[in-house]
């Protein structure tokens, strides 16, 4: 029989750490995927999961996704993710929050937490006043929203993509797809309608769309629709594992690139993509510009050096798509090996990571 140390051996995590709190009702699981390259740092996802085997399964792909994510942006950070188990529209609390800001202070510094779905900047201030392990407040020195430097990133990222595409990278006159109009996607909209795209979106809250249509003229479309809608480009911003065997065949796109976390529902998923000729920009490469923004916090915040490093998030796309053109392999295949270069490389510069990571 399966259990929790045979999901955390697939996955390869170092810690995985259940908290509850019966006063606030607060139900959380932190993820600590890996620490070779630094603390494990990630957001925070609000979520009313199914069940508690639905909760896990997210918080072991989002952490071991958090992990390549640094590794390919360069930063000096591990892999980390949390989540609780609530609907944030009715269940949240500041009770609950704080209870989770304790969580975090009781990991001592292994897992700094951050803002993802479900969450906002007035939220990690609340988390902050129980622990010194959270960024992307609004506090002296904090970063703020994250999605704004995630969309910019993704805005860079599409670009390169569609270069490879062979479709060049002016945006103007390009159709694009946006799945999930959130924080990320509304920002990704504002950056594609000043470049001229012409722009559709789909999102289970109507509110979230009509602003999209209000400021940018933007297409609604059913969320049933959105994957078999023509178009240049496809952008998932909402949820993962919604490119599967069941909405692949269905995609009449030349490009994805979008700011979901863990958008293939499986591997094989990937290597489908691939031989259809679609070209797919690795998520947790494309979508590191929030990261990258809160790392800032950690050594100084620093506005204009953050834009000048999520910009360059356009060079990452193209090293790993020139990459899986040279090597004929899918790019997520391509980004894993970025990734993985440098965490042996790290391992193998400081053979005292493994005796730590045994200790802990």
């Amino acid at each position: 029989m399966k259990g929790v140390f045979s999901d955390l051996e697939q996955y390869g995590h170092e810690q995985v750490s259940y908290f509850h709190d019966k006063a606030s009702g607060l139900k959380a699981i932190i993820g600590v995927h890996s620490t070779v390259l630094g603390p494990a740092l990630g957001g925070c996802r609000m979520w009313k999961y199914a069940d508690e085997q639905a909760a896990i399964r997210d918080v072991l792909r989002l952490s071991r996704g958090m992990t390549y994510k640094a590794a390919v942006a360069g930063l000096n950070l591990g892999g980390g993710k949390a989540v609780i188990m609530a609907d944030s529209h009715t269940q949240k609390t500041p009770e609950m929050l704080k209870a989770f800001g304790r969580a975090v202070e009781a990991m001592g510094g292994r897992y700094i937490t951050a803002e993802d779905v479900g969450m906002s900047v007035a939220d990690i201030d609340l988390i902050s006043t129980q622990t010194k392990y959270a960024v992307g407040g609004s506090n002296e020195g904090g970063s703020g929203d994250p999605s704004v430097m995630t969309a910019f990133g993704v805005f860079q990222g599409m670009k390169a993509a569609l270069k490879h595409a062979g479709l060049g990278e002016n945006l103007d006159g390009m159709r694009v797809v946006i799945q999930g109009a959130g924080n990320v996607g509304y920002h990704l909209a504002s950056y594609l309608n000043a470049a001229g795209a012409k722009l559709m979106v789909a999102d289970i809250y109507p509110a979230q769309m009509e602003r999209l249509v209000s400021e940018f003229q933007a297409e609604i479309i059913a969320p049933d629709k959105v994957y078999s809608t023509e178009c240049e480009v496809f952008a998932p911003c909402a949820l993962g594992a919604i490119l599967n065997s069941q909405t692949i065949p269905q995609l009449k796109c030349k490009v994805v690139a979008g700011s979901a976390n863990n958008q293939l529902d499986s591997e094989s998923d990937g290597y489908d993509l691939f031989s259809r000729g679609i070209v797919y920009a690795p998520d947790y490469a494309i979508n590191s510009g929030g990261v990258i923004n809160v790392a800032a916090e950690l050594d100084g915040y620093n506005h204009a050096n953050v834009v000048a490093k999520v910009t360059r998030v356009y060079n990452t796309i193209a090293d790993i798509l020139d990459r899986s053109k040279a090597q004929a392999v899918p790019p997520h295949k391509a980004a894993d090996e970025i990734a993985e270069l440098r965490l042996a490389q790290a391992k193998k510069s400081n053979p005292e990571v493994e005796k730590q990571l045994c200790q802990a």
